[in-house]
C-alpha cells in the first residue's frame, strides 16, 4: 500500500485522482494554500501513515511547487513528487531541476491517472529499498554506466556493446546492456540479437515490481551478457516514461554488477532521469568541432544541474592526427581528460555489419586494444560504497 498527499484546491481534479486509485492505496487531499509552506509544513498536515507520493495540482503556482519540490528532494528524498501540469520543455526542465519525478496531464482520464500514480508508487518503493536495510547496512547495487554523447554517429553503441561483452567475460552473467535510444536503438543489431521482448514489456505489468519476471524479458547473448532491447517500432517509444526507465535501471542494478546504458543522442528526459542513478559516465566524442562543442555544452548543463556522475571517462573516437585537432585541444575544451583514444579502423564497420562486437570476435587491432583497456579500467574500478540512492539536485533557479 502507498499513501498519497494531493495539494490542490480543484475539487474535480481531486475527485478524479481519488477514483483512479484502487483500495490498496490511501489518498489525502490538502488545500492549495498548503503548497506555500515548507516541506515539513506539508508533511505536518498528514494525518495518516508515512507519505510515499505527493501530487502537486495544476492550480499551484510555479514558484510554489518549485520551492516545495526542492525542499522535499533535499530533506525527504524517499518521497516521490508528481506534478500535474501541461507538459512543455520549460516546465519539464524546471521540474527535473527541482527533483520532481513525473509530470502528468491534469486532463488525463482515470486510466492514465491510475498508471501515473502506480508508476510513482513503484518509484517510491524503489527509493525506500535503496536505503539501509534493517541492520543498518546499505543494499548492494551494481555499477550503472550510461554511455553518452550530445551528438549522434560518434560510436556510442559500438562502445557500449563492446563494454557489455567485455564486462560479461570478467563477470560471467553479470553484465546487462539497456538500449535507451528508444526510437532508433541499434543494440540488438550490434549484438546480432533477435529479441522476443523489449523494454516496452519490462516497464509495465508484473516485471516492473518483480525481478524474476523482469529477467525473463532479457535477451541472452553468447558472451554471457544480457540485453534489454529497444522497442521494435519507433512509435512505441512514446509509451515509455522517464520514471519507468529509472525504475527499470534501479531494478537491474540490484541484480547485476554492471548495468550499461546505451543512450540516445542529446540530453533528453530519459537520459536526465538515469543520470540521477549513474555511478560512472562514459562520454563518447568524435574528433570534430560539432561533436566537441556539443559535448562541452552538454557537460555545462549537467554541472549546473548537479547531474554529473561521480566518475567520468572521455572516449575520443575516430582519432586522426590529420584532423587538425589534438587530444589536448579536446581536453581543454570539455574539461575532461581523455581516458581512451580510439583511432579510425576498418574492423569497426565490419564488426557492426556482422553484429559481432570486436571484443567478441577477437579480431585484434588498435581499436580492439583500446576497448579492452576501457573494459579493464571499468572492471578494476572501485564500486561506490553502499547503494547509490537518488541524487539530490542543486537548487538551480
Amino acid at each position: 500500500m502507498s499513501r498519497f498527499l494531493v495539494l490542490t484546491g480543484l475539487v474535480d481534479f481531486g475527485q478524479r485522482l481519488t477514483l483512479s486509485l484502487d483500495a490498496a492505496h490511501e489518498l489525502q487531499i490538502l488545500g492549495a494554500a498548503t503548497a506555500s509552506g515548507t516541506a515539513s509544513d506539508v508533511l505536518g498536515r498528514n494525518i495518516g501513515g508515512p507519505v510515499d507520493v505527493i501530487v502537486v495540482g495544476p492550480d499551484i503556482a510555479t514558484e510554489q511547487w518549485f520551492g516545495l519540490a526542492n525542499g522535499l528532494d533535499a530533506e525527504y528524498p524517499d518521497i516521490v513528487v508528481v506534478l500535474a501540469a501541461p507538459s512543455n520543455r520549460d516546465v519539464t526542465l524546471a521540474a527535473l531541476r527541482s527533483g520532481i519525478r513525473d509530470i502528468i496531464d491534469p486532463e488525463s482520464d482515470a486510466s492514465q491517472l491510475s498508471l501515473a500514480l502506480e508508476r510513482a508508487s513503484i518509484t517510491a518503493k524503489g527509493r525506500k529499498h535503496a536505503g539501509p536495510d534493517d541492520s543498518g547496512q546499505a543494499v548492494s547495487r551494481g555499477r550503472i554506466i550510461p554511455v553518452m554523447s550530445p551528438k549522434g554517429g560518434v560510436g556510442k553503441t559500438t562502445v557500449s556493446t563492446n563494454l557489455a561483452v567485455g564486462l560479461a567475460r570478467s563477470a560471467p552473467k553479470g553484465a546487462v546492456i539497456v538500449d535507451l535510444d528508444l526510437q532508433f536503438g541499434d543494440v540488438a543489431s550490434g549484438l546480432g540479437l533477435e529479441p522476443h521482448y523489449t523494454i516496452n514489456d519490462a516497464v509495465s505489468g508484473a516485471a516492473s515490481s518483480d525481478s524474476m519476471v523482469l529477467k525473463a524479458f532479457l535477451t541472452p547473448h553468447p558472451s554471457g551478457a544480457y540485453a534489454m532491447c529497444a522497442p521494435l517500432r519507433p512509435a512505441d517509444a512514446d509509451l515509455i516514461k522517464p520514471v519507468q526507465v529509472a525504475a527499470l535501471v534501479s531494478q537491474l542494478s540490484m541484480e547485476f554488477p554492471y548495468v550499461i546504458l546505451d543512450t540516445s543522442p542529446g540530453l533528453g528526459d530519459v537520459v536526465l532521469a538515469v543520470l540521477e542513478l549513474a555511478t560512472d559516465g562514459i562520454w563518447v566524442c568524435g574528433m570534430d568541432i560539432p561533436s566537441i562543442r556539443g559535448l562541452n555544452h552538454g557537460l555545462e548543463v549537467l554541472r549546473q544541474l548537479d547531474l554529473m556522475p561521480p566518475s567520468n571517462t572521455l572516449v575520443l573516437n575516430f582519432a586522426d592526427k590529420r584532423s587538425g585537432l589534438t587530444v589536448k585541444d579536446v581536453e581543454a575544451t570539455v574539461g575532461l581528460s581523455a581516458g581512451m583514444v580510439l583511432p579510425q579502423s576498418r574492423a569497426v564497420p565490419f564488426s557492426t555489419n556482422a553484429g559481432v562486437p570486436l571484443l567478441q570476435s577477437g579480431r585484434r587491432d588498435p581499436v580492439w586494444k583500446g576497448l579492452k583497456a576501457l573494459v579493464d579500467k571499468i572492471s578494476a574500478g572501485v564500486v561506490p560504497a553502499g547503494t547509490k540512492g537518488p541524487r539530490r539536485r542543486a537548487a538551480v533557479s
